[in-house]
């Protein structure tokens, strides 16, 4: 219960905080974000991230499907592609296509 009440004190003071700072205050914080976020070098570093990011899904995605695991996902999905509606398998095609990056 004190904990509750500790965090609520916390919230109510960082609203009344926040609200005193006004708009021009968050419009300074949005900006230095943005001038941060913009830095090459960050930039440079969420590439890097990213491409470490879509490397190891696909290395993932290569264990699983070689596993007994994703046999067992692949036969599954197979026998499931095979018997819905031709309009419904476009669809799931479409969803698989677009989540895939």
């Amino acid at each position: 219960m004190r904990g509750k009440l500790m965090f609520i004190t916390g919230l109510a003071a960082g609203f009344v905080l926040g609200s005193r700072a006004g708009r021009e205050k968050y419009e300074e914080i949005r900006a230095n974000a943005k001038k941060v976020w913009e830095h090459p070098t960050v930039q440079e570093a969420a590439g890097v991230a990213q491409s470490q990011a879509n490397k190891l899904y696909s290395e993932s995605k290569d264990k699983l499907q070689s596993s007994k695991l994703g046999e067992k996902l692949h036969v599954t999905a197979e026998s499931s592609d095979s018997s819905t509606t031709p309009s419904s398998t476009s669809t799931t095609a479409s969803t698989t296509s677009s989540s895939t990056y």
